[in-house]
């Protein structure tokens, strides 16, 4: 059975902490009759909101992983990913804008262009997603969709048009009036599930006209035939929507809409535009890479009838096993069927093929084309592409920034190492962003991740979920070291036991590498085969072990090239190991006349707040060698920007809100490596050489 994949729509709900996107989820799920009550996000009924399946999710009133959905609106079947807003959780947004064909950005009305709402936004650009926005909150004292709409001009460069007005604000709001039919709509009964359309109110008539007038404008440029209709004046509802949707489709134009979850104000418009202006799975470009042709790109073709390509975007470990989302850009998936995971080259058959909704599963027989659905029990990764046995094309994977924050965690008693130990395999697993190492010399278990909340979540998620109780070390910062200029070696690896010894000299020298250069490079340069070509690559490795740990302070290496130049061997004394434990000698020994210098991680910080707190937030950074970047005034609130270092953020939210009296809220996200200052880096030495000695003294 084929089906009408234009009748399908992949979108995303994604904006700033709090504006109200799992509310508007909750709404959507409610008209489109998916659940049949309404609960609060903060759970005050003691249910929480249907997407937030994770019991920390409605205690903190925070989205922390991306739930999938789908309803059905008119005819039409909408897949809906609900993403978190903070930035901790970064990778679920890149995860879910990755396989999305369209978005609805949510603004709060009050608060409007946030510091994630730009990040979000730059996230979007990256896949070329088209949006729709939504201005959530009109009910809300303060609410200003008008200053939103210019906020997303100046602040995120879009062409932002007013599709709607509203009738009344804060706690006059009442409906909205279409500036495409020129009607006003209220929702009314219960819940708001009756629409009732009446005529324009006699006050807002002029205004309505005003900015249908600026809408025409705007949208005309994307359609010569509303253009000339607009000259003839016949102008139809038809030709607005086909200009509106070829503009959005360009990413020109963002169609601004208007209302209020909370009081189910403007939610079915708001769909009718998803309808009308977001892409279906036929209009938008996905390419692949053959691996079989100089990963040449490949246009996926929207089609059942064509071999199958879907990419696994997210891992889930659930009571039944591994449940892995998929988003089928080729082909149908059936039940039975066999497909090839192109990265570990091993066929599997589809055993149980299922749709999501929330944490609620349906079994399916097949899945079709631009669908979004999940499988059981497959070994894969996150990112991994499944094709037909005879393709072997890959889809492009998405962005993974490097962890920045790094935590020692014990488990209480042994059951609680075994808990510790399942639920960290399931972590890793389901979150690139989140990495776990044990540390060889303290054997301390050490998490990574992308910021002090992001770490909070996951080791209370293991207390819950998993029975785990674990302690928690301070919060360390992931230091680099680094040279900072030439330095040469020469030296000779010699050791004799008893029957064969061993032997390996190696000349060269080591130089610090520009910035983007990477963070290793070994050059061979040596000629006449004094070194013979088998042992290079032992030196090479013997350097690249040397790198792992620096000596001033036990952390990575980066940016230094390593040039062999010369060295001697031995007829018989020589081996692998003789020139990996030269090369490791003469590493150590060049290293201190290197002048090595330590590193620490710079992040970007945003911090918003009223402006009579400015002078308060800008001393909070001052002291804490920030250095600010920017700062930007709107009426009675700012925004600051500004680069500090990792290390002096810690416990940052606390004194945040005893300066600003709870009122200020910040994001940070990794910026660059930045050099550590002289007396700092004496106080890390120092501190490193007591653990030396503590150590050896065990």
């Amino acid at each position: 059975m084929s089906i009408d994949i234009t009748k399908l729509r992949n979108i995303g709900i994604s904006a700033h902490i709090d504006s109200g996107k799992t509310t508007l989820t909750e709404r959507i799920l409610f008209y489109c009759k998916r659940i049949h009550a309404i609960h609060e996000v903060r759970g005050k009924d003691g249910v929480g909101a249907t997407m937030d399946s994770m019991e920390l999710e409605r205690e903190r009133g925070i989205t922390i992983a991306s739930a999938a959905t789908n309803v059905k609106w008119k005819d039409t079947q909408i897949n809906i990913i609900d993403t978190p807003g903070h930035v901790d959780f970064t990778i679920e947004v890149e995860r879910a804008l990755r396989v999305l064909d369209g978005a609805i950005l949510v603004l709060c009305s009050v608060g409007g262009v946030q510091s994630q709402s730009i990040t979000v936004d730059r996230q979007m650009k990256r896949y070329n997603v088209p949006r729709i926005a939504f201005v959530n909150k009109c009910d809300r004292t303060g609410a200003n969709p008008f200053k939103v709409r210019d906020q997303l001009e100046t602040k995120l460069g879009h062409n932002a048009v007013m599709m709607q007005i509203p009738i009344g604000l804060e706690d006059k709001h009442q409906g909205v009036v279409d500036l495409v039919t020129m009607k006003a709509y209220y929702f009314e009964g219960e819940d708001g599930t009756e629409i009732v359309e009446r005529e324009i109110p006699a006050e807002l008539l002029d205004q309505a006209e005003e900015r249908r007038e600026i809408m025409l404008d705007a949208v005309s440029m994307f359609s010569e035939e509303l253009m000339e209709a607009m000259l003839e004046e016949q102008v139809t509802e038809e030709l607005i929507h086909e200009a509106v949707r070829q503009g959005t489709l360009s990413l020109e134009l963002t169609p601004v809409f208007l209302g209020s979850a909370y009081k189910n104000k403007g939610i079915q418009p708001l769909l009718n535009a998803v309808l009308s202006y977001l892409p279906n799975p036929t209009e938008v470009q996905n390419k692949a890479l053959d691996l079989d042709n100089n990963e040449e790109e490949v246009l996926l073709k929207a089609d059942d009838n064509a071999p199958p390509v879907a990419l696994a975007f997210k891992l889930e470990d659930g009571q039944y096993g591994q449940l892995t989302y998929i988003r089928i850009y080729q082909g149908m998936i059936k039940k039975g069927s066999e497909l090839y995971n192109v990265r570990n080259r091993k066929k599997f058959k589809v055993g149980r093929l299922i749709k999501m909704h929330a944490d609620h599963m349906e079994d399916i027989t097949e899945a079709h084309c631009g669908d979004i659905a999940a499988l059981f029990g497959i070994d894969c990764a996150s990112g991994d592409t499944f094709c037909q046995a005879d393709l072997n094309y890959s889809m492009t994977s998405m962005y993974v920034p490097n962890p920045v924050i790094t935590l020692a965690i014990r488990p209480k008693d042994k059951k609680a190492a075994d808990n510790m130990a399942k639920a960290l395999n399931r972590f890793t697993k389901e979150d690139p962003t989140f990495r776990t190492y044990v540390d060889p010399e303290s054997n301390e278990t050490i998490i990574q991740g992308m910021g002090e909340l992001h770490l909070d979540v996951y080791i209370e998620r293991m207390k819950r979920e998993y029975k785990a109780e674990v302690e928690t070390g301070a919060p360390q910062v992931a230091y680099r070291e680094a040279i900072s200029q030439r330095a040469d070696f020469n030296y000779t690896h010699k050791k004799q036991t008893g029957g064969s010894g061993q032997y390996g000299k190696v000349i060269g020298y080591m130089e610090p590498l520009e910035e983007g250069e990477g963070n290793y490079i070994f050059e061979n340069k040596v000629k006449g085969g004094n070194i013979p070509t088998e042992y290079i690559p032992a030196c090479d490795k013997g350097f690249q072990t040397a790198i792992e740990k620096g000596t001033m302070i036990g952390f990575p290496i980066v940016g230094i090239k390593m040039v062999l130049e010369d060295g001697a061997s031995h007829a018989v004394d020589s081996s692998d190991m003789a020139f990996q434990a030269a090369a490791l000698g003469a590493f150590r020994e060049a290293y201190n006349k290197a002048k090595p210098v330590i590193l620490e991680p710079i992040m970007k910080v945003s911090v918003e707040g009223p402006t009579e707190f400015q002078g308060n937030i800008f001393g909070s950074i001052n002291q804490r060698r920030g250095i600010i970047v920017a700062s930007v005034e709107d009426g009675n609130f700012c925004r600051v920007e500004a680069e500090v270092p990792l290390s002096e953020m810690f416990g940052y939210s606390t004194i945040l809100r005893s300066l600003t009296q709870g009122k200020a809220e910040y994001t940070m996200e990794f910026e660059k490596y930045g050099r550590l200052p002289a007396s700092l880096s004496e106080e890390l030495k120092k501190e490193f050489e007591e653990k030396k000695k503590k150590e050896a003294g065990k």
